[in-house]
């Protein structure tokens, strides 16, 4: 080995994956990588641009990596001695989504792919690396390791979301493919594949697959007359075919082709080459898959002028939420997903409306409530909302309310063509209780807080749950302020949020028997919204508001923030976030199998194992409540 090449071995090993490899096989890529050097502000692959046949390794200096979206150029990692970049010739065969730059004179290595490949195959922890690389976002990447070697993702997704979409993210592919046996002349199956306009033929025994017959194979094997096409399809099939189950994933799809150097997997019953042809997956399928991730939703909401379009996005919505439970992703990370997108489509609403009515006559806010605020909103539960729009003087406040209740009301309508329903309460911005002035609801957060039990009848906790969706930051605010200077040594207030929560209803008998509903629309379920979810979410409320927790809407975060401000009683607090997360998983299903809300479980129809599991995620609520009546000194009673 030359002493350049050792150099860069010696270099390599230092920063994974390399680190997995044997000095032999470091010594081997090392000989086939070629060094280049990029002046300040050089170029190295931008959007669009056709994919190389290598990857890079920074081996001095820094590189930007960026994307351009919405006319504009942002940052969305710098690369740094050590760091990988360029992988997605490895996994997808579309042009490059993000722009490479040097920011400063910078030196790197181009390993090429050809040579890499047999290493990722053969090596986990190298295949291990480069799948959460490419499952990483930018942003989680550049934060994840203080050392060299960071994962950069060349997947653009959409900011702040995990892309552990990737892992749940269903395929759409060829569920008719076409079957020959072994011994059919190839030319006739040429002459298949052009009539039925494929790329493919799968070759089957006994109906069960055994091999795979590809354009290349036509290309490559009869073409330059290695065969003869009056030769049998045995000849020239790849044996034998990669199988993948049905539900497989965009990652594990893209992965198995990766670490199997093929350009199709064939879909079977049970994963293996001895069930039944259930489809054909090809690389074109997965790149179609790749523009279906949150980024790409999210800009058709932008461009989407009617309900319709907003309905056939939310409807996707769904049927990602539902495979993703299926194969069991984090809940939490389904509904970081699921929050971005309703959120977007709440807010393509509004905007809808203004392009309608014309420009607001004053500054407003619109802010979601209850489980679209704490962005916990997975199925097509009602939509809560209010409207706060600047202080206007006396003579214009009716035409300016006017506006705005004209505003609100094509905005709900429109999300209830999308799918989600009137709040039952009228908790919306369309109700002339909820559409006011600043002033206005100034007022009202005053006498909810400082007279609960006179004035507050109609007082709704979920007003203290809000996420804003459209309009002026400084209105929101403003309405956080008043909340903050209320909650100053107001035992009034919270007296009565915890007697609140405490007058919750039991979920267990004495006898540790779930209570069930007796009306005749849901006799025999348990309505694991109010007896379940309610009292974690009106605890988790209630203490956020007690320790300022600003900014935290989510209850599951609003517990794990707790268990860090509260340290005494941090494993309540724990726990509790880990039920919320378990009882939201049993009424998402619930809700995905009967397409409703979710609200109502037939605990007859569970297995016991279910039952056991729900029952252990109603434990910590009895921790809840001892906890709420010792901090703020109340019985069930006071």
């Amino acid at each position: 080995m030359n002493t350049i090449a050792e150099r860069i071995a010696d270099f390599l090993k230092e920063f994974p994956p390399f680190n997995n490899l044997t000095f032999t096989e470091l010594s081997e890529i090392a000989s086939n990588i070629r060094v280049i050097n990029l002046e300040k502000n050089q170029t190295l692959f931008q959007v669009n641009d056709t994919l190389h046949e290598c990857f890079y390794v920074v081996a001095s200096g820094t590189v930007n990596l960026s994307v351009i979206s919405d006319a504009e150029e942002t940052l969305l990692n710098k690369c740094h001695q050590g760091d990988i970049f360029g992988l997605r010739p490895f996994f997808a065969k579309n042009n490059y989504m993000m722009t490479s730059k040097a920011r400063e004179e910078s030196i790197i290595y181009a390993i090429p792919i050809a040579t890499f490949r047999p290493f990722v195959a053969n090596n986990s922890l190298v295949l291990n690396f480069l799948l959460e690389s490419f499952a990483a976002t930018s942003r989680y990447a550049s934060d994840k390791d203080n050392y060299g070697g960071k994962l950069i993702s060349d997947n653009v997704f959409y900011p702040d979301q995990q892309s552990e979409m990737q892992y749940f993210q269903s395929l759409t592919y060829n569920t008719s493919p076409i079957t020959t046996t072994a011994k059919t002349i190839i030319k006739d199956i040429a002459q298949l594949m052009t009539e039925e306009i494929v790329n493919n033929v799968l070759i089957c025994e006994n109906n069960l697959p055994i091999g795979i017959v590809t354009d290349r194979d036509m290309r490559s094997k009869v073409a330059t007359g290695r065969y003869s096409i009056a030769d049998t399809i045995d000849k020239i099939m790849d044996s034998p075919v990669i199988t993948v189950v049905e539900n497989v994933s965009l990652a594990e799809a893209q992965l198995l082709m990766l670490k199997h150097n093929v350009t199709h997997l064939c879909v079977t019953i049970d994963g293996t080459s001895q069930s039944v042809v259930k489809g054909i997956i090809s690389e074109h399928d997965l790149i179609i898959a790749q523009a279906s991730n949150p980024g790409v939703m999210i800009k058709e909401i932008k461009r989407s002028l009617a309900s319709k379009d907003l309905k056939q996005i939310r409807e996707r919505l769904t049927d990602l939420i539902q495979n993703s439970i299926y194969k069991n992703t984090p809940l939490y990370h389904v509904a970081n997903i699921a929050s971005e997108i309703n959120l977007a489509i709440i807010k393509r609403s509004v905007e809808l409306s203004i392009l309608d009515l014309g420009s607001p006559p004053a500054r407003f806010v619109w802010l979601s409530i209850g489980s679209q605020g704490r962005k916990e909103q997975l199925l097509y539960t009602d939509q809560d909302s209010m409207l706060v729009f600047e202080d206007v003087p006396a003579d214009k406040y009716r035409d300016v309310k006017d506006y705005f209740i004209k505003l609100a009301k094509k905005t709900t309508a429109t999300l209830e063509k999308v799918g989600y329903p009137f709040c039952p309460q009228s908790h919306m911005a369309s109700n002339l209780q909820w559409c006011k002035s600043l002033s206005d609801w100034i007022k009202q957060y005053n006498s909810w807080m400082n007279t609960p039990g006179e004035n507050s009848s109609d007082m709704s906790n979920i007003f203290f749950d809000y996420e804003l969706i459209f309009g002026d930051e400084m209105l929101e605010e403003a309405i956080g302020n008043v909340v903050l200077q209320n909650t100053k040594n107001n035992s009034l207030f919270f007296d009565f949020l915890g007697n609140d929560v405490l007058k919750n209803n039991a979920p267990l008998t004495f006898f540790k028997k779930f209570i069930t509903e007796e009306d005749s629309l849901n006799r025999n379920k348990f309505d694991i919204k109010t007896r379940a979810l309610l009292p974690l979410i009106d605890g988790a409320r209630l203490f956020a508001l007690h320790y300022n927790l600003k900014g935290i809407n989510n209850t599951y975060l609003r517990f794990k923030q707790l268990a860090i401000v509260d340290p005494k009683n941090e494993e309540i607090y724990l726990n509790c976030a880990d039920a919320f997360i378990t009882l939201s998983k049993f009424r998402t299903i619930e809700g995905l199998k009967n397409d409703d809300s979710g609200q109502y479980m037939p605990i007859t129809d569970m297995s016991k194992l279910d039952k056991d599991k729900l029952k252990a995620a109603l434990a910590p609520m009895k921790e809840l409540e001892e906890l709420i009546k010792g901090k703020f000194k109340l019985t069930q009673f006071s």
